[in-house]
Parts: structure tokens; C-alpha cells; sequence
């Protein structure tokens, strides 16, 4: 994997990658996401959760 766009898209959340790189997340920053900054991010709620699931598995 090469970056936060493809990533995302890896995880059918590929609608998210402008937002994230609007917001300096790369898949460095990736793994201490909180529930908050992604409802911050306008990320939603279905979207969060799917992403978080997916967050705990790349630690």
C-alpha cells in the first residue's frame, strides 16, 4: 500500500481520500485516529466504524 488514497479505497472509503489530504493524514497518522477527529473529519457514523475496525487492524 502506498498511501492514505489507496488505503482508503482498499476499504471501500475511497470518497475520503480528498478530505484526508485537505488534512495532512497520511497512513502515518492513520493508527491515532479517534472516533473524534473522523466526526470532526465528517466522516459518517456507518463510515466511522468501518474505519476504525479497519484502523485496528494496522496495528
Amino acid at each position: 500500500m502506498t498511501g492514505i488514497a489507496e488505503w482508503l479505497a482498499s476499504i471501500g472509503l475511497g470518497e475520503y481520500a480528498g478530505c484526508f489530504g485537505e488534512n495532512a493524514i497520511d497512513l502515518s497518522v492513520v493508527p491515532d485516529l479517534t472516533e473524534q477527529d473522523l466526526k470532526d473529519l465528517g466522516v459518517l457514523l456507518g463510515h466511522r466504524r468501518k474505519m476504525l475496525r479497519a484502523i485496528a487492524e494496522l496495528k
